[in-house]
């Protein structure tokens, strides 16, 4: 099992577009979570599953693509695109 990881800090003022224009992106997908740290409100992970290193880079791919709707957030991030920081994960235990 792969993990796609991408970890970012929202804006306050734009928090509540945040969470709402994530509920409809995550209505319409599988297999992935969206967390917010409870030390550090406004600190998001995403975490994608895939079953293969593969798809684990082409979900890397498409979520970097300024095509793809979760692209859009960038607007939100305190800093921009570049401090959205994203990784490929695999298990250890299998």
């Amino acid at each position: 099992m792969y993990i796609c990881f991408a970890e970012y800090q929202i804006a306050p003022e734009h928090r509540q577009l945040f969470l709402d224009y994530t509920k409809t992106l995550l209505a319409n997908v599988h297999d992935v979570y969206l967390y917010e740290g409870t030390d550090q409100p406004n600190l998001f992970v995403e975490v994608w599953n895939a079953p293969n290193a593969e798809e684990a880079e082409r979900i890397k791919k498409e979520r970097c693509d300024e095509r793809s709707p979760w692209f859009f957030i960038t607007e939100w991030i305190v800093g921009g695109e570049a401090k959205m920081h994203i990784w490929t994960f695999k298990g250890i235990n299998g």
